[in-house]
């Protein structure tokens, strides 16, 4: 696997909050994307292959890790300390769902994008749906994928995750060791797989040992980044092109999620990928490139933009 394609790691602010990110392809002045990774989890598990797919398919990219997780600034405990009890709140402690938003926003204004794609998976796919209703003149395209509505929270959350799956993880006590963390990412990797393919055990310990990320197993991190409310209008307000992926084996959010959101926001195109679980396994990653970029094909490119 060739690290080498992905520039030293960059900084940008949104006021207190220092945020991490890095870009693969910006030399090629190839139309932006911005990566939004889901709940915990650092920007280097988005899988370089997928990325190489979408510079081979024109794109700049450009990912970042979410505050409360990888290099950017983590916030301080609140009360709410369980992932489960802060989903089901209606009211987050430590920072807003706009908050969260705006942070995409700053890695754009650092990289000096006046636009760009987004493409978000998980809780990052809920971000990017905030961030084309909060800032519709920085989005050109969206993508959302394994998300749930982003206008939805506490109880109305239940028809869309699954109870039991989500008690399992937050079930999990690895311990807080190197080795601890790499059982964690793996246990993770390997939860989110479908059931009905084989799982690359080789690749996902390849990734766990090379990426060592204590933020798997960081409840309270999570507690913070879930627990983040969204104060703003409903997903019917987003008006830029935008594309809905689920996987049909899901194991964690129902592909009822995928399909209310696409009708509710007006010309979201719901794509349902067979074998697919919670994440974008190796065979694919490159048609969700060919996707992201067949959606991209149908905006004209803003005047002056790379």
């Amino acid at each position: 696997m060739d690290r080498r394609t992905w520039s030293p790691v960059r900084w940008a602010r949104n006021g207190e909050v220092r945020l991490a990110f890095d870009t693969w392809g910006e030399e090629n002045g190839g139309d932006p994307i911005l990566l939004i990774m889901g709940m915990g989890i650092n920007r280097q598990w988005w899988p370089d292959d997928l990325c190489r797919a979408l510079a081979e398919q024109g794109f700049s990219v450009a990912r970042y890790d979410n505050r409360d997780s990888g290099e950017s600034t983590y916030l301080p405990p609140v009360r709410t300390r369980k992932p489960f009890t802060a989903l089901m709140r209606r009211r987050g402690d430590a920072y807003t769902a706009e908050d969260m938003a705006d942070d995409a926003i700053a890695v754009m204004d650092e990289l000096g994008w006046g636009s760009a794609h987004v493409f978000g998976i998980s809780l990052g796919g809920a971000i990017a749906q905030r961030v084309a209703i909060r800032h519709p003149d920085r989005v050109r395209t969206l993508t959302s994928m394994a998300a749930v509505p982003a206008d939805v929270s506490g109880p109305g959350l239940l028809r869309y995750i699954n109870l039991f799956s989500m008690a399992r993880l937050v079930r999990w006590n690895h311990p807080a060791t190197r080795e601890g963390a790499i059982q964690g990412s793996l246990d993770i990797a390997r939860f989110c797989a479908s059931s009905r393919r084989p799982f690359d055990e080789e690749e996902a310990r390849e990734r766990a040992e090379r990426l060592v990320d204590h933020g798997s197993r960081d409840n309270l991190a999570h507690s913070r980044q879930i627990g983040a409310q969204w104060h703003g209008p409903g997903i019917d307000a987003i008006t830029v092109p935008t594309l809905v992926i689920h996987g049909q084996d899901d194991p964690l959010i129902r592909p009822r999620a995928a399909a209310d959101i696409a009708s509710r926001v007006p010309g979201a195109r719901p794509v349902v990928l067979p074998g697919v679980g919670h994440d974008v396994p190796g065979f694919a990653r490159r048609p969700v490139a060919e996707l992201i970029r067949g959606l991209a094909d149908e905006v004209p490119a803003p005047s002056g933009s790379h």
